[in-house]
């Protein structure tokens, strides 16, 4: 069996110089940010809103705490932690740092609409421009499947939280339920690079989501992955029979 390129990358089915991924991620988020808010609401039906939402649950922020919350893009994850502490009767230091700028402009508007104190970065996953031990909490949402290299993302994830802090991965996943993968694939490959074409006027990019979830690790290597970077307590829990998952790790 030969044995993969260490200079080459997944970008959905094809594998490219790994200098070449970033470009070609970002050129898919630039294609679609300003229709991805509403894609998501499409093509999930609505149920990626119920996934964040025992995400942010599951996290549970408390008052007082700093937060990052990585390839955040628009805000979704960001805006939910907010309005949690919020509810709380206190306040938090949260930042979303994102590579896209484009995405993040669609996100800062929304912010000031619904009168929220984030911080917006435009920052690699793989290199954060943040201090090390800074930060209670670290999210990524359907975001660590597009860095370049997963093993340096989550190096950075513990290097930025605080001894004690909290990681926090949501991210489509491998479907468990019998039957449920054939009809996921016929949705995946049929039904969604055809609405990304109707909606956000580029099927390509939509092609390439779902090409990437299947390349993504399954639950179990992933959390291999995350305690192999130092985390401590790994968890998974599946949402939608394994359409999505949410692992969680604690740096001690």
């Amino acid at each position: 069996m030969n044995k993969p390129d260490p200079n080459l990358a997944s970008f959905g089915f094809r594998d490219v110089p790994e200098d070449e991924k970033p470009a070609l991620v970002r050129s898919v988020f630039n294609s679609v940010a300003a229709r991805y808010d509403l894609m998501n609401d499409l093509m999930s039906a609505g149920v990626h809103r119920v996934w964040k939402d025992a995400f942010v649950d599951w996290l549970n922020p408390q008052p007082g705490t700093s937060h990052l919350d990585v390839a955040g893009g628009t805000g979704d994850i960001a805006f939910r932690v907010a309005e949690r502490v919020r509810k709380r009767k206190g306040a938090a230091e949260i930042t979303v740092c994102d590579i896209n700028y484009e995405m993040l402009a669609q996100g800062v508007p929304r912010a000031v609409k619904l009168d929220a104190d984030i911080g917006w970065v435009c920052g690699d996953a793989e290199n954060l421009p943040f201090e090390s031990n800074s930060r209670d909490g670290y999210t990524i949402a359907f975001g660590i499947r597009n860095v370049t290299h997963i093993d340096k993302a989550l190096s950075e994830a513990y290097r930025v939280l605080k001894p004690g802090g909290r990681f926090l991965c949501l991210e489509f996943s491998r479907v468990i339920a019998p039957g449920l993968d054939k009809l996921y694939d016929v949705y995946s490959f049929g039904v969604l690079p055809r609405l990304g074409e109707l909606v956000a006027g580029d099927g390509a990019a939509y092609r390439y989501l779902a090409e990437s979830i299947r390349r993504f690790p399954p639950q179990k290597k992933f959390a291999g992955m995350i305690a192999a970077a130092g985390f401590s307590e790994v968890k998974v829990r599946n949402l939608s029979g394994g359409i999505a998952a949410m692992h969680s790790g604690w740096k001690v």
